[in-house]
């Protein structure tokens, strides 16, 4: 009898805490490198640590805005010096299930390199990756007592770096493929010079506890990379390249039952200019208020698109006349599409419009955004970067405002 009862208590037991684990929002750590009196590397009209957080909260807002159901945490959002182990201890708190660490790469003068590369935690196997390393781990000589704090760590003396070589660590693997998944997806979508994924011993990076890596976006000692991250334009392309890449890895590895609609508990976020007004150029200003300009319609329904349309419609009726409309962008391309193109993966039901000279793909149309969410789900392993986007009265719609009128009238579906 004593055995059944224990046998019966274990089994709710699990059940409750996998009840929880399933329910747990997937938590995301973005971390500016730099910052406050550590201005970082310096070139020769911005420092580090502007480049830095604007990259990261550009590619926090993606995040925020595509992805509702991530919380999202930063390191610091203004021009605030945190020290390194503080840094890893915000996402040990929050129980955070990724950490990605943003900087910007350097060299002695006289020496030029141009390129986007990506780290993990792990031992230096060239050189030039202990001289990263060295240089980003020097920070911790402007903290107090960092000896102590980092126990006797000396970031200048290689003899240090040999720690590195013996932590495995359960999170290498999912830390590497993320690196790749980055690497990859910066280079290709941003255009940007390939300088691979490489290991180092990053002290940021040892003292979290979950998978994390730390992306180096370029040179700003060579004139033409720091021209290039100081353009608003191929920042935003950068910070979209890590966006999609962390959508891609989220898709794969959160087995979490997210609740599907939520409002947004953030503020918004200002994204500051990386130089000073003197070097900035107007013309490289994005319209953040671009109008949809065009809408086609392929007419072939897919079976399983036909199906949640059929769902749809007596819900539709009952909407209120100026709900949102939430649709599954799948895709952008630079140019029209012939129908039966190889990017449709043998969908066929999907409408476009075109948004700031791109043409935008999606699938599924409803007001009920949980339908939405379930076509997303069904359509990831083709379309592994899908986001949800809203429209209200015809026009783009912010998307988290959209959830929060759903949600309010939910009752009505």
């Amino acid at each position: 009898m004593c055995k059944k009862i224990t046998l019966i208590l274990t089994v709710l037991c699990m059940l409750a805490m996998t009840s929880l684990a399933a329910n747990k929002r997937f938590t995301l750590v973005i971390d500016a490198g730099h910052g406050g009196h550590d201005a970082g590397a310096l070139g020769a009209i911005s420092k580090e640590k502007n480049i830095n957080l604007a990259v990261a909260l550009r590619f926090g807002k993606y995040v925020e805005q595509n992805l509702p159901e991530v919380r999202v945490i930063y390191t610091r959002k203004t021009d605030v010096f945190v020290p390194l182990h503080e840094r890893a201890n915000i996402a040990n708190r929050a129980g955070a299930d990724l950490f990605i660490s943003v900087h910007t790469n350097a060299l002695p003068a006289g020496k030029i390199a141009r390129g986007f590369e990506t780290y993990t935690l792990g031992m230096h196997r060239a050189k030039d990756n202990l001289d990263v390393a060295m240089r980003e781990n020097s920070v911790i000589s402007m903290e107090k007592g960092y000896q102590q704090t980092y126990q006797g760590f000396d970031p200048k003396s290689s003899e240090s770096y040999i720690i590195f070589e013996f932590i495995q660590g359960k999170n290498m693997e999912r830390s590497v493929e993320l690196a790749r998944m980055i690497q990859r997806s910066v280079c290709d979508g941003a255009n940007r010079p390939d300088k691979g994924v490489h290991q180092a011993g990053f002290l940021v990076l040892r003292e979290t506890s979950m998978p994390s890596c730390l992306i180096e976006l370029g040179f700003i000692t060579t004139p033409d990379e720091e021209n290039l991250l100081n353009d608003d334009n191929r920042v935003d392309d950068i910070a979209k390249g890590i966006y999609e890449a962390f959508a891609k890895y989220k898709n794969k590895y959160d087995k979490s039952v997210s609740v599907p609609y939520r409002a947004s508990d953030r503020e918004e976020t200002n994204i500051p200019k990386i130089v000073p007004d003197a070097f900035s150029d107007a013309d490289n200003k994005r319209d953040n208020t671009r109008k949809v300009e065009t809408v086609q319609r392929n007419t072939q329904v897919s079976p399983k698109v036909q199906a949640q349309k059929d769902s749809q419609v007596s819900k539709k009726a009952q909407a209120p006349k100026d709900a949102p409309v939430f649709k599954l962008q799948i895709f952008v391309s630079s140019r029209t599409l012939r129908k039966g193109d190889s990017h449709f993966k043998g969908e066929t039901d999907y409408d476009s419009f075109q948004e700031g000279g791109l043409v935008k793909y999606t699938m599924g149309e409803s007001t009920n955004y949980n339908e939405v969410y379930r076509l997303r789900k069904s359509l990831l392993d083709k379309f592994p970067e899908a986001f949800i986007i809203a429209f209200k009265n015809g026009q783009k719609y912010d998307v988290n405002q959209a959830i929060r009128e759903f949600k309010q009238n939910k009752n009505r579906f």
